[in-house]
């Protein structure tokens, strides 16, 4: 399956079954735990398929030899699971309407568990009672509807799926989940991209990776995709995940998750404060974390004693000797407890990244004393301010940190990303794919990796010809329908589509002539090959852009005219998807723009707004300040626009108020109405 069938795939999975939750009295929280056991069931059950027949053949020739072993011995090995048929999905699937199907999946998790010590107590086992209960009554009855749906549901998803799929699938619900437990949600997930992006930056090659306050896993399941990406035949890729959570439920999701991603990881419940169940003092290769922001009353006493906690300096309220002397003394906020963990955990070449509050950035008295520590033992790399709502629980601002125990220079890099995002609804935003490569590419310039930029745009290309070529037929089709019904309206000067759409198939000429030509590995000549490129495509999509706005323009002038014609409503459509092919066949091409202008000899340089390298003078200046706002300045943008385009805008924004409030009015009548039928007024 291609990615945007995936894509459709977890929306039609996560729609019917948010429809079965929305029919029952059940809470999203009571609701999450069951349902992703289910997609780890048939994980399971598509995993065992696949070798089900070595497994049966293996037992078979060993039968009766003196070699003989167990069965499930055998899937173990090659598997990893044992699934007894009473374990299999399509034994439950098809099991009659009367029988109690939750004691059936009850019977399969254990069955699971009973084969994989490290699930044991893991899998969601009673919760399926509470989906097929209901009163009758004052009796409790047996109703399979909720467990038969859910389990035709998951049915859907292909037997040869693999675990990068059903990881995929299983993220997918726990983020949709946790934007539907609102504040709770959080505790479990933090969104993917933001880990994609961390993980993007301190670039995790093999070894152990610790989260201590690891949530549903995320950061685990990121770290081993990046390092499948990249692995070459050879490779040492091995991976071994350590965490601890202090909320058992959430530990299950956590063990659930890295089961489903194929992952080897010792995750336990511990409150990593004050119990340090995997000894983690300078013990791992990547610390990656979100921890709980700006916990309060955390006892000093029990902390301030801790190598994890005073290496750098623990953070201290005014007064607490006093506070001390009763055994009340606390810690300010749990904020720099939780960076001197991260720092005091990495081995002496160790990485991490971790998600903190804006305001750790700046804090001042005891906390201002262990960033500047931090600075001065040279372990932080990096600094990067995210945009707002890119969480679903709160909307304080973050940064995320990145320390480097292995640093080659005594700068630190800050990236201000406030202003890079997509936004996926009025209340959330995230980084797209390529935002994510976009941002850190910069690292990856910084480090010295000119190749990895090389590499990036001309990736690009080929994804931004792929869809150009994809497009350019429907472009075509929509630019022809749109120019007939222009000249059936006698709209005398009609945009000109089919000469610029011809001057697509000499782009791609030149980009076939580019890979002819073009050596990755020279990368000076490579940056000028492409910077070529670029200059020949950036026309093309300027021309088509003036077209579409003639094309705006005279579609509203007639609109103006023909109010009441029916057909112009089609038109509208048809421009709009005009709007839209042209906006994809575009969309790769823009981001190497957004490179190359930033960029242009493909080595890392300060950008004004967008990145800066600060030495310890400036930081010392900055009172050892960590805000990339502080070192990085703001750009004071034009919009280019002449003042006959700003006041097209204006007309055409104008243009949609009058018609959503037309509409808006329309709305409000029929209300109206409706309350005074309501009413018996009518």
């Amino acid at each position: 399956m291609n990615k945007e069938e995936i894509k459709k795939l977890e929306a039609t999975l996560w729609y019917t079954a948010d429809t079965l939750r929305a029919n029952s009295d059940l809470k999203s929280s009571e609701y999450s735990t069951p349902v992703l056991g289910l997609i780890f069931l048939k994980f399971a059950d598509n995993k065992y398929s696949l070798v089900e027949d070595d497994i049966k053949s293996e037992f078979n020739k060993l039968k009766g030899s003196r070699r003989e072993r167990k069965i499930e011995e055998i899937a173990l090995e090659k598997c990893g699971f044992y699934l007894p048929p009473e374990a299999r999905y399509d034994y439950l699937l098809n099991l009659p309407e009367k029988e109690d199907l939750a004691s059936a999946i009850k019977k399969a998790m254990q069955a699971i568990e009973n084969f994989k010590p490290e699930l044991a107590d893991t899998l969601p086992q009673d919760e399926y009672f509470r989906l097929n209960r209901r009163k009758d009554g004052n009796k409790d009855v047996i109703d399979n509807t909720t467990l038969i749906r859910l389990l035709k549901n998951f049915a859907d998803i292909p037997k040869t799926a693999g675990g990068d799929m059903f990881g995929q699938i299983y993220e997918y619900f726990l983020g949709k989940f946790a934007m539907a437990e609102g504040q709770g949600g959080g505790e479990f997930f933090t969104p993917r991209s933001v880990v994609r992006l961390m993980v993007q930056i301190i670039e995790p090659h093999n070894g152990t990776v610790f989260d201590p306050a690891c949530g549903s896993g995320g950061m685990f399941v990121q770290s081993a995709q990046f390092i499948d990406e990249r692995k070459t035949p050879g490779d040492d890729t091995s991976l071994f995940v350590y965490g601890s959570e202090k909320t058992l439920e959430t530990v299950k999701l956590a063990k659930m998750n890295i089961a489903v991603n194929g992952l080897r990881g010792d995750i336990r419940q511990a409150n990593s404060y004050y119990d340090d169940v995997h000894k983690s003092f300078g013990r791992f290769d990547y610390v990656l974390a979100n921890p709980p922001f700006n916990v309060d009353d955390d006892n000093l006493t029990k902390v301030e004693g801790d190598p994890r906690f005073n290496t750098y300096g623990v953070p201290r309220n005014k007064g607490d000797a006093k506070k001390k002397e009763q055994g009340a003394a606390t810690v300010p906020n749990a904020n720099y407890l939780w960076i001197n963990l991260f720092a005091t955990s990495l081995k002496p070449t160790g990485r991490a990244a971790l998600v903190m509050a804006n305001s750790a950035s700046d804090a001042r008295h005891s906390e201002a004393d262990i960033r500047k520590n931090l600075i001065e033992n040279n372990l932080i790399y990096g600094m990067l301010t995210l945009p707002s709502n890119m969480f679903y629980t709160v909307t304080l601002p973050a940064t995320l940190w990145f320390f480097d125990k292995n640093k080659q220079d005594d700068k630190i890099l800050f990236i201000d990303a406030r202003n890079i995002f997509t936004q996926i609804d009025r209340a959330h935003r995230e980084f797209s794919e390529e935002q994510v490569q976009n941002i850190a590419i910069i690292s990856r310039l910084h480090r010295g990796n000119r190749r990895a930029f090389i590499e990036l745009v001309h990736n690009y290309y080929a994804s931004g010809f792929a869809s150009l070529n994809e497009n350019r037929p429907k472009l075509a089709e929509v630019a022809a329908q749109l120019l007939e019904f222009l000249k059936e309206n006698e709209v005398k000067i009609l945009p000109d589509f089919a000469s610029v759409l011809k001057e697509a198939e000499k782009l791609s000429k030149a980009h076939a002539d580019y890979l002819k030509s073009v050596d990755l590995a020279d990368i000076a000549g490579a940056n000028r090959a492409q910077r070529k490129l670029a200059e020949t495509i950036a026309p093309f999509f300027a021309r088509l852009h003036e077209l579409l706005k003639e094309a705006d323009k005279a579609v509203r002038h007639l609109e103006k005219e023909q109010s009441r014609n029916k057909d112009l409503k089609q038109l509208k459509t048809e421009l709009e998807k005009l709007h839209k092919e042209a906006g994809a066949s575009e969309y790769f091409f823009g981001h190497i723009a957004w490179l190359h202008e930033r960029f242009p000899e493909a080595k890392y340089e300060d950008v004004t707004g967008l990145c800066k390298l600060a030495g310890p003078e400036e930081l010392k200046e900055q009172e050892y300040s960590l805000n990339p706002g502080r070192y990085v300045g703001v750009v004071i943008e034009e919009d280019g626009k002449t003042e006959e385009e700003f006041i097209e805008e204006m007309l055409t924004l104008n243009d949609e108020l009058e018609k959503l409030n037309a509409e808006a009015h329309a709305l409000e009548a029929v209300i109206g109405k409706n309350i005074r039928l309501i009413a018996g007024e009518e």
